[in-house]
């Protein structure tokens, strides 16, 4: 049985309806995929606690768990784990989202995300965001 990892991840939504995604830096696994902000969470953290504190951490942003709506989740087997990923949307944040930990960040038009090579759980999540906003 493969262990389970349990990931936040979040699709912040500027006022022109645009999604950022993020490069993965070079060095880390699935390096050069483009993904949504977030990270794993640590022992006794909440996903909404995740999302703030990786929020920080990555882009140099504050969030509010007010301002984290969820959305969807992904559940993707990978070869030695299996990933669950509720997605937030975030549509108001303190602070300019700055690069801290990835390679690039892109602001994308919701239809224009399957344009991006994205890890196999981010995948079904352009669908639905596409269809939503």
């Amino acid at each position: 049985m493969k262990p389970m990892l349990l990931v936040a991840a979040c699709a912040l939504v500027d006022v022109d309806g645009r999604v950022l995604i993020c490069q993965r830096p070079q060095g880390k696994q699935l390096a050069g995929l483009w993904e949504f902000p977030g990270g794993k969470l640590e022992p006794g953290e909440t996903p909404e606690e995740c999302l703030i504190r990786e929020l920080d951490e990555e882009l140099g942003i504050k969030v509010t768990e007010a301002c984290l709506a969820p959305f969807v989740f992904a559940s993707h087997g990978y070869d030695s784990f299996h990933l669950l990923m509720p997605l937030y949307l975030c549509r108001r944040w303190d602070g300019f989202v700055t690069a801290r930990e990835h390679e690039a960040l892109a602001w994308v038009r919701p239809d224009q995300l399957s344009d991006y090579p994205m890890p196999p759980a981010d995948l079904p999540l352009v669908a639905y965001l596409r269809d939503f906003l």
